[in-house]
C-alpha cells in the first residue's frame, strides 16, 4: 500500500492504459453524484404524486441528502487522506449504491428521506476523493491534462443530466433515477479496485474532529427541521448547536474548519458571497422545475431540456470567466455575475400557465446562465487565491460545504416564506404565486451577494491564480469543486 507520494516518473502517465483507467474511475465517480442531484430535482413532482407527499416531503427529499453531505464532506476528505483515498472512495461508492437502491425501493416518503440521508453520508465519502485520486495517482507532468479531462467530462455529465433524468422519469418512472446509479457505481468500484493505486497523506493530522462533525450535523438537522415544519424550538436548538460548533472549532487543535482561514478578508468575503448566491441557486433549482411541471404543464423531459442552456453556457464560458478573473481580480466578475443572474430570475417571473418556452422560459434561463458563468469560476479562484498554497485544499472544501449548507437552508426556508406549504403542491394558482414570491427572495439574495463582493473585495487576491479546477467548467451549480491537497497538485499549471 502506498503511504506517501512516489517521486515523479513512478506514477502512470495519462497516455498509458493505467492512467486512462484512473481518469475513467474518477470521472464516473464524480458523475454519479452530479447526475443524482440533477435527475432527482426533475423527478420531484412524480415522487410527490406517487408517494402522496406534500411540499415538506419534497423539501426533505432534497434536504435529507444535502444535510449529511454538507455536514460530513470535510470529514470525508480527511478520512481519505488518513485511511486511504481509494479505500474511502470505494466505500463511498458502495454506500451510495446501497442507499440509491433503498431510494428506488421506497414505499413511502419517510423511507425515501431516510435513504436520502444515508445517500448523503456516502456522497460525503465519494465526492472529495474524485479529484484527489487523480492528483495522487497520475504522473505530475500529466496531472494538468488529466484534471482538464476530468473537468470537461464532468461538465458533459452535468449537461446531459437534465435530458437523461427527464427521459428516465417519463419512460421508466421516478424510481429509475435512483436505480440508474447502481450499474454506474458497480463500474466505478470494479475499475477503482483493479486500476487505481492506493495513496495516503504521509503526515495526517493526529486526530479527526469527530465531535465537530457530529455537532454541526445535529445543528443543521435541527435547524432544517425547524425551518421546514415552522418549529421555533427546533430552529433555536439548531442555532445553539451551530454556535457550539463554532466554539468547538475555535478551541480545537485539529478543527474541521480551521478558524485561521477566516483571518483573510477575501476568504471571508468569498464565503459570504457563496452563502448568499448558492442559497439563491438552491431555491431556484428546487422550485423552477416544479413550476415548469406543475404550473406550466411541462413533462419531466421538457422541463429537463428547458434548463440545459444553463449548463451549456457554463461549459462554454467558465474557463474564459476564470481567466478574466485572473486578469482583473475577482471583485468585478463576483459583482457583475450575481446581478446578471438576478435579471434572469426577474425574467423567469413570466413563467406561468401554458408558458411559451421561446418567449417566457428561455430568455430568463439564458440570462441566469450567463450570470452564473461570469461568477462561479472567479469565485472559486478568489477562495483559492486568498489562502496560502498549502491550505488551498481545505479552503476549497470549506467553500464547498458553505455552498451546500446555504442550499440546504434555502430549500428548507423558502417554501414557507413564499406560502408554499400544505396543499400548495396540488393548487396551481397558489404554487404560481409562491414561486413568484420565492424568486423575488432569490433576487434579493443574488443582489446581496453582488453587494458583498463590491464592498468587501478591494483588490485582486494575487496576480495569477493557477489554471486548475477553478478555471474549468466542472465548477457547477451544486457546489464549487473541491481541490485536492496542495501537496498533491504541485506542478499542476
Amino acid at each position: 500500500m502506498v503511504t506517501a507520494q512516489p517521486p515523479t516518473g513512478t506514477l502512470p502517465r495519462l497516455s498509458s492504459a493505467s492512467g486512462r483507467w484512473i481518469v475513467a474511475a474518477t470521472v464516473l465517480g464524480s458523475s454519479v453524484a452530479m447526475l443524482d442531484g440533477t435527475v432527482v430535482n426533475i423527478a420531484l413532482p412524480r415522487i410527490g404524486e406517487a408517494l402522496d407527499a406534500d411540499v415538506a416531503g419534497l423539501q426533505w427529499t432534497l434536504s435529507g441528502y444535502t444535510l449529511t453531505l454538507a455536514s460530513f464532506i470535510l470529514l470525508g476528505g480527511a478520512l481519505g487522506d488518513r485511511l486511504g483515498r481509494r479505500k474511502v472512495f470505494v466505500w463511498g461508492t458502495i454506500g451510495f449504491a446501497i442507499a440509491s437502491m433503498l431510494c428506488g425501493l421506497a414505499w413511502n416518503i419517510e423511507v425515501l428521506v431516510a435513504a436520502r440521508i444515508l445517500q448523503g453520508i456516502a456522497g460525503a465519502l465519494l465526492t472529495p476523493g474524485s479529484l484527489a485520486l487523480i492528483s495522487a495517482s497520475i504522473d505530475r507532468e500529466d496531472r494538468g491534462a488529466a484534471i482538464g479531462i476530468w473537468s470537461g467530462l464532468g461538465g458533459v455529465a452535468g449537461a446531459i443530466g437534465p435530458l437523461l433524468g427527464g427521459a428516465l422519469v417519463e419512460v421508466a418512472g421516478w424510481r429509475s433515477v435512483f436505480f440508474l446509479n447502481l450499474p454506474l457505481c458497480v463500474a466505478v468500484v470494479l475499475v477503482a479496485i483493479r486500476h487505481v493505486p492506493e495513496s495516503k497523506d504521509p503526515n495526517p493530522p493526529g486526530k479527526l474532529d469527530m465531535l465537530g462533525a457530529l455537532v454541526v450535523a445535529l445543528g443543521l438537522g435541527a435547524l432544517t427541521y425547524g425551518l421546514i415544519d415552522a418549529a421555533i424550538a427546533y430552529s433555536a436548538l439548531g442555532l445553539v448547536l451551530l454556535i457550539g460548533f463554532v466554539v468547538i472549532e475555535l478551541r480545537s487543535d485539529h478543527p474541521l474548519v480551521p478558524p485561521r482561514l477566516f483571518a483573510s478578508r477575501i476568504f471571508l468575503a468569498a464565503n459570504l458571497v457563496t452563502f448568499a448566491v448558492y442559497a439563491a441557486l438552491g431555491g431556484v433549482f428546487f422550485l423552477l422545475l416544479l413550476q415548469l411541471q406543475l404550473v406550466a404543464g411541462y413533462t419531466p423531459l421538457a422541463s429537463g431540456v428547458a434548463t440545459i442552456p444553463i449548463t451549456l453556457l457554463m461549459l462554454a464560458l467558465s474557463a474564459r470567466a476564470g481567466r478574466w478573473g485572473q486578469r482583473v481580480g475577482p471583485r468585478m466578475p463576483m459583482t457583475i455575475g450575481p446581478v446578471v443572474a438576478a435579471v434572469g430570475l426577474l425574467l423567469m417571473l413570466r413563467i406561468d400557465t401554458d408558458a411559451s418556452y421561446w418567449l417566457d422560459v428561455l430568455p430568463g434561463i439564458v440570462v441566469f446562465g450567463l450570470g452564473l458563468s461570469i461568477l462561479v469560476a472567479p469565485l472559486t479562484g478568489a477562495v483559492l487565491g486568498s489562502v496560502p498554497t498549502a491550505e488551498a485544499g481545505i479552503a476549497s472544501g470549506v467553500n464547498n460545504a458553505v455552498a451546500r449548507t446555504s442550499q440546504l437552508l434555502a430549500v428548507a426556508a423558502l417554501p414557507g416564506l413564499a406560502g408554499l406549504t400544505g396543499s400548495a403542491f396540488g393548487d396551481t394558482d397558489q404554487f404560481a404565486h409562491g414561486f413568484r414570491v420565492a424568486m423575488m427572495i432569490c433576487v434579493g439574495l443574488l443582489l446581496l451577494g453582488g453587494a458583498l463582493a463590491a464592498t468587501m473585495i478591494k483588490k485582486p487576491t494575487r496576480e495569477e491564480v493557477p489554471d486548475c479546477v477553478d478555471c474549468k467548467p466542472h465548477c457547477g451549480i451544486n457546489g464549487p469543486a473541491i481541490q485536492p491537497r496542495s501537496t498533491l497538485t504541485e506542478g499542476v499549471r
